[in-house]
């Protein structure tokens, strides 16, 4: 059941994205190669505190995964997708990494991820990530009231297949407000005017998931999900709300 939010409501989140832009901002330019990615999980979780706010995945258990999930951030390196564990696995020149993190914000969710290149990174890598953000670019600019879900992802199925990426089918973008993951289900490939009709005073976790391959992943034994050919992944992600002037991105500074 997709829950339609109150301008007061949108408010709030507002206030909550603009507190995880800052610490994801921060993250980001901590980033270089020689340190691990649970240093990085560390200064996220007291980041998120000092903004005044919960860690969202912290403890989180999401469906088809086998436990709860036991840090503040998603730290995917290279063919992981989503859902990378921090670990003692220190960063090195060339690796691809997505940070993927939520706050939980006077009792409001919000969610974000961007894609960062350690050091210096190959061509690919960096076109890869060009062409995933700018997919996420392009579906925002679609999500107006009147459009569909299905409008969504054929706005970042198109330009990725463009640009001779695939896209990830087996995950997929949700609505968010008081839970995390709420409905609808946000796919990045579609045709035009199938899904959901999107309405004014939803919100929505947009976050199109990019293979240089193919867009095969495989779950791992710790519940990540990474690409079945081993190929490099990117994934960008907005909390995006619905009004009836257009969709409004907040989780940007």
């Amino acid at each position: 059941m997709v829950t339609i939010k109150s301008p007061e409501e949108i408010e709030i989140m507002a206030e909550g994205g603009k507190r995880l832009a800052r610490v994801l901002a921060a993250l980001r330019k901590t980033v270089r190669p020689g340190i691990t990615t649970k240093s990085l999980d560390a200064l996220a979780e007291t980041l998120i505190r000092g903004e005044g706010a919960e860690p969202a995945f912290l403890n989180y258990r999401p469906a088809g995964s086998r436990q709860a999930y036991p840090f503040a951030l998603c730290a995917s390196v290279n063919d992981t997708v989503v859902h990378g564990m921090p670990s003692e696995y220190v960063l090195r020149d060339g690796d691809l990494l997505k940070l993927d993190l939520g706050l939980r914000f006077k009792k409001f969710y919000l969610d974000s991820a961007v894609t960062v290149g350690v050091g210096s990174v190959s061509r690919e890598a960096k076109k890869l990530m060009q062409v995933t953000e700018e997919s996420l670019a392009r579906a925002v600019k679609v999500a107006w009231p009147g459009k569909t879900t299905g409008d969504v992802g054929h706005a970042v199925e198109s330009f990725v297949l463009k640009n001779k990426f695939s896209v990830v089918k087996t995950l997929v973008g949700h609505g968010i407000g008081r839970d995390l993951h709420e409905d609808p289900a946000v796919f990045n490939f579609g045709s035009p005017k199938s899904g959901e009709e999107i309405e004014a005073g939803m919100v929505l976790a947009i976050e199109p998931m990019v293979n240089a391959g193919s867009g095969g992943t495989k779950q791992a034994r710790d519940d990540s999900f990474v690409t079945k050919d081993g190929s490099l992944s990117a994934h960008f992600e907005h909390t995006v709300a619905i009004t009836e002037k257009g969709p409004r991105i907040l989780t940007k500074i």
